[in-house]
């Protein structure tokens, strides 16, 4: 099965964030410590089923990280969002293991970042077949916090 072909919201001029869900693009992003690790940047979607994969986050400066590797994805169905407060929290990650986390530098999302970026998360990657199929990929525990 060939993977599909993620973009940037941002680049999808005909799509926007459902009515029913907030756009968390400019939300804090904290780890497992509570501390901020920085900010949604941006909705990484498949165009074809219409549905966020991943969350663009760009990393707070406090890490000193290279301009051009402040940046992770994150599988959606990783996080959880407080929309009271305009948290995303990512249980995996802290202040810590972020600085080991895979940068992400490139446009197109590879199978070959995916798998690097569920090792970091401590999760086993899927083998061929279904990879978006797990809740990794689900949205519906991002979205609880909100309903």
């Amino acid at each position: 099965m060939e993977a599909p072909i993620l973009r940037r919201l941002c680049d999808l001029t005909d799509f926007e964030v459902a009515d029913d869900n907030p756009d968390v693009r400019g939300w804090t992003v904290r780890g497992n410590d509570g501390q901020a690790l920085g900010t949604v940047f941006e909705l990484i979607v498949d165009p074809e089923i219409l549905k966020v994969r991943y969350l663009d986050i760009e990393l707070d400066t406090r890490f000193q990280i290279k301009e051009y590797e402040n940046h992770i994805l994150l599988p959606i169905g990783v996080a959880s969002l407080d929309a009271d407060g305009d948290n995303v929290f990512v249980p995996a990650l802290n202040a810590e293991s972020v600085l080991h986390y895979p940068p992400y530098v490139e446009i197109q999302v590879t199978r070959t970042y995916e798998t690097a970026m569920m090792r970091a998360l401590g999760l086993m990657p899927v083998p061929d077949g279904d990879f978006y199929g797990t809740p990794v990929h689900d949205a519906t525990t991002f979205y609880r916090g909100h309903r």
